[in-house]
Order: structure tokens, then sequence, then C-alpha cells
């Protein structure tokens, strides 16, 4: 019953955590940052930068940008359900999983029986997360892929205030 509980909250927490991740850092950024789509999404990236491996200043910033979000609420899972080892758990998943979607960018295919249990668990697999790569305002969620429509319409809004923003600080600035 006990670990029944603690993979509960695990899943819980990754699954908060992403939508964290993707509503208050990954989608902003696409709409308003550069640090992400120029560490990310530039065409000369290895696998190394994809799945934050490297030793460069930008891409570990990149990488602990997206997980702070994480942790806006561990504490209370620690605090209310009394579940440190669940954090550790989603953590763990967390870090296996950026590694594990960013293979793509050493050859590997996920086996068929892999991608449509990931597909009925609405997991991201390294091709869904290519799709990501390929098209920056595409397949959103870092690892659930619900997470996707809605991140779209949320950047579109977002993308919608930045050109206001623009045209209302070439408006004044004419003046």
């Amino acid at each position: 019953m006990v670990v029944l509980k603690m993979l509960a909250f695990a899943i819980l927490g990754v699954i908060l955590g992403d939508f964290l991740s993707t509503f208050i850092w990954h989608v902003p950024e696409h709409a308003f940052g550069k640090l992400h789509v120029t560490t990310h999404h530039a065409k000369d990236r290895g696998f190394s930068h994809y799945a934050v491996l490297s030793p460069k200043l930008n891409v570990m910033l990149d990488g602990i940008l997206g997980i702070i979000p994480y942790f806006f609420f561990w504490p209370v899972w620690v605090w209310v359900f009394h579940s440190p080892m669940s954090i550790l758990l989603g953590y763990l998943f967390g870090q296996f999983h950026v590694i594990w979607r960013h293979t793509t960018a050493l050859g590997w295919q996920t086996p068929t029986p892999i991608v449509r249990l990931c597909n009925l668990l609405f997991i991201v697999t390294p091709e869904d997360h290519w799709e990501h790569h390929k098209n920056a305002h595409q397949a959103f969620g870092d690892i659930f892929t619900f997470y996707d429509v809605p991140a779209r319409m949320w950047l579109k809004f977002l993308l919608g205030i930045k050109r206001k923003y623009r045209r209302y600080s070439r408006n004044s600035i004419a003046i």
C-alpha cells in the first residue's frame, strides 16, 4: 500500500511538474526568450546539447530553468503527503526521460511495442520529441503528449501579446 501511494504521488508529481515546466518555462521561452531556442532548437546541436549533458553554461542553465517549476510544489508534497521518496522517484523518471527523448540524435528508434505503450499512456517518445526539434511550434509537453494542444494555444496567445507589445513600442517611439 505504501509503495502504491509513493508511486501514485511520483506520477502525479511528474504530471504537475511537466504542466508547470511546459506552461511557465518552455512555452514562454519559445515566445519571448532566446536561451532555450538557441540551445535546444539550433540546427547544429548534438545529443549532448539536447540531453543537457554538455558542460556548457547555456545548456546547463536551460536545463536548470526547465526543472525549477517542478520544485514549486514539491515542498508541499513532503509537508502534506510525507512522501520524499515520491519526489526522488519522479525526479529520476524525469531525468531518464530527458535523456531518452533525445536519443534520436544518436539514431535510436523506439521499438513498436514501447511506442504503443507510450501512446496509450500519453508519454512523449523520442520520435515525438524530435518533431518538436524540427518544428519548435508543435509537439509541446516534455513528458506528456496531452499538453501539446493547450501549449500551442498558450504559445499563440503569448505571441499575440508579443506582437501587440512590439506594435505599441514602435508607435510610442514614433510619437
